[in-house]
């Protein structure tokens, strides 16, 4: 069995969470391999350097172009896709939007969000007419679906005319050697040293989307500040959507917050194990998730959590988090303050539940869709 495994959608200088998924899944599934079966991986000239140190059974199949040139690599995974895989030997194709034209005997597709139905305003607008027209499409050609969450299962289910029998729900993982427990104080120092973050204080980490709902966040530390012991408030991540995050250093302003609040930008995904350590609560009032990772890489590493009671978040905290209404000002106040008072409870509860999901589960159980698909082909033929 020869799985392609499409990484083009990757930027290769802004590297998503996309990245980070594949880069911790293909070494396990590599380290799973029977004899017989390989890995080959769609990558550009550009992010091929991002793939590097695999174990054997893991090659490259070289296209013109990743996500630097989105047009350009949506034509050749369109074109290009179908003639190069069956020259390669493919016999499943795992992809987040399958090709018009057949290009492997199986098709899995890796669904990790409904955003172009649920927040069409977080994409572009070719990315979300792209979206919207291949997504019926895929899930109509895919022999298997992986879906995330049990969230997701129902926005696919929503959306998409599709046969429930091809979604096989497989959650997304923490990676235990980079997100663990810490000093909170030696986290604190490097903070200080790195980023000018002082004193205690809570933690938001996400693009800066509307639908992440950080203003959503800043009107609840408002109203809970005076009960807050002067902490602060320390916002990490990209401002993508620029107008948003604009506005919200005016809303801060406001509200008379915005010099109890530290803007950081965007680190590298590693660099926030020394937020989610020194961090007194971990608030993630998102409106729609299909998941919610940070919750479980916040656990983790010790930090209680306070999340939304809507979408996939409620089932990704597994009762290990206090809920809040993200609609709500008022309600993720009264969160946060709660989080507060029962730090050591919550730490103890978020450390058992991010301990329930680690990578090589997830790959394992990813490699047996491979194997199932190619199976059920073959039993076909």
């Amino acid at each position: 069995m020869r799985v392609a495994i499409n990484l083009l959608t990757d930027d290769p200088a802004n590297p998503s969470g996309a990245h980070w998924f594949w880069t911790r899944m293909i070494p396990e599934m590599a380290s799973m391999l029977s004899e017989g079966e390989e890995l080959r991986l769609l990558v550009s000239r550009r992010s091929k350097v991002m793939h590097q140190g695999y174990p054997p059974g893991v090659r490259f199949i070289t296209f013109p172009w990743s996500n630097e040139r989105r047009n350009l690599r949506t034509l050749s995974e369109q074109v290009y896709a179908p003639v190069r895989l069956p020259l390669a030997g493919i016999d499943v194709f795992s992809t987040l939007i399958a090709p018009l034209v057949r290009p492997a005997p199986s098709v899995v597709a890796h669904f990790k969000t409904m955003h172009a139905f649920t927040t069409p305003d977080a994409l572009s607008g070719a990315t979300r007419l792209y979206r919207t027209i291949g997504y019926p499409h895929t899930a109509a050609a895919a022999d298997a679906i992986i879906i995330n969450s049990e969230s997701l299962r129902s926005e696919v289910l929503k959306f998409l005319d599709v046969d429930p029998a091809k979604l096989r729900l497989i959650p997304e993982a923490v990676d235990h050697d980079v997100f663990r427990p810490g000093d909170p104080q030696e986290a604190a120092r490097r903070l200080h040293d790195r980023y000018g973050v002082n004193g205690r204080f809570v933690l938001f980490v996400s693009s800066l989307w509307p639908y992440k709902n950080c203003d959503g966040l800043i009107r609840a530390f408002a109203a809970a500040r005076r009960d807050l012991d002067g902490r602060g408030l320390v916002v990490v991540g990209p401002g993508r959507d620029t107008a948003y995050a604009a506005r919200l250093r005016s809303l801060a302003e406001s509200l008379g917050v915005a010099d109890r609040i530290t803007w950081v930008g965007g680190v590298p995904l590693e660099g926030t194990v020394d937020f989610y350590r020194a961090a007194d609560v971990f608030v993630y009032p998102s409106h729609n998730e299909t998941f919610g990772l940070p919750i479980l890489e916040a656990m983790a590493c010790g930090c209680p959590v306070v999340t939304s009671d809507c979408s996939a978040m409620p089932e990704t905290a597994g009762g290990a988090a206090v809920l809040a209404d993200p609609r709500d000002p008022d309600s993720i106040a009264s969160a946060i303050l709660g989080a507060v008072e029962e730090g050591e409870a919550l730490r103890e509860r978020g450390l058992q539940r991010a301990g329930e999901f680690t990578w090589r589960h997830t790959a394992k159980r990813t490699l047996e869709v491979y194997r199932e698909v190619h199976a059920n082909r073959r039993g076909q033929q």
